[in-house]
């Protein structure tokens, strides 16, 4: 039995931004019924243990993801070799993988820094793939190449910011820059058009 491609999202406390994604990333692959994707999350300094902040969870419900469950974890070494993409919140973690496992910075993005660079990859050989799996892995592979397309952008603009302290409003615009980054990537996978596949439709349905 073929491997599942296993996506690692990565933020800071694990409460916010990080378990947004994976729990988006979940509901919509359930959505779409794409099998072969694991979906998982950390953070580079965890609170071990606890569940997602109380707002993030509320406005993940709002786009169809579920919260149940959900147990910070803390970054390690192994979480890191053993991912097939690592997706990072921001610029410091997506810097920490790679000072950690040189050999994973190929395969680690900021979340928008992949989402730009998947929309840059050629569909037709990647969509032409029979199995989620497959496509994402060579979607990967693909990107990697592509990073200097990018270097014009302002640094700021490959971040999804830090909601922690802040209103709710930052929880709902923190979502909504994951759910929108996320859209593109997920429905090359499942091979489906339109924007974010979640439960509930798309990030608009945050208000």
């Amino acid at each position: 039995m073929r491997q599942p491609f296993r996506v690692l999202f990565v933020c800071t406390g694990n409460m916010c931004r990080s378990p947004l994604a994976e729990r988006l990333t979940r509901a919509s692959l359930a959505r779409t019924g794409t099998a072969g994707i694991d979906a998982s999350s950390a953070g580079t300094h965890a609170v071990v243990g606890a569940p997602m902040h109380p707002d993030s969870a509320v406005v993940l419900q709002r786009l169809g993801g579920d919260p149940a469950g959900f147990i910070a974890r803390q970054l390690t070494m192994r979480l890191v070799d053993n991912a097939d993409l690592i997706l990072a919140a921001a610029r410091p973690h997506r810097e920490i993988v790679g000072a950690w496992c040189p050999d994973a910075t190929t395969r680690t993005f900021t979340l928008r820094e992949f989402a730009a660079l998947a929309a840059a990859v050629p569909r037709g050989g990647i969509s032409q793939l029979d199995d989620p799996a497959g496509r994402a892995r060579a979607l990967t592979a693909a990107a990697a190449p592509l990073r200097g397309q990018l270097a014009a952008w302002p640094r700021g603009r490959l971040d999804v910011g830090d909601p922690v302290g802040r209103p709710m409003a930052m929880h709902e615009a923190t979502a909504r820059a994951i759910a929108e980054a996320l859209a593109g990537p997920l429905n090359l996978l499942a091979g489906t058009p339109g924007g974010f596949a979640g439960a509930a439709g798309s990030p608009e349905g945050v208000t």
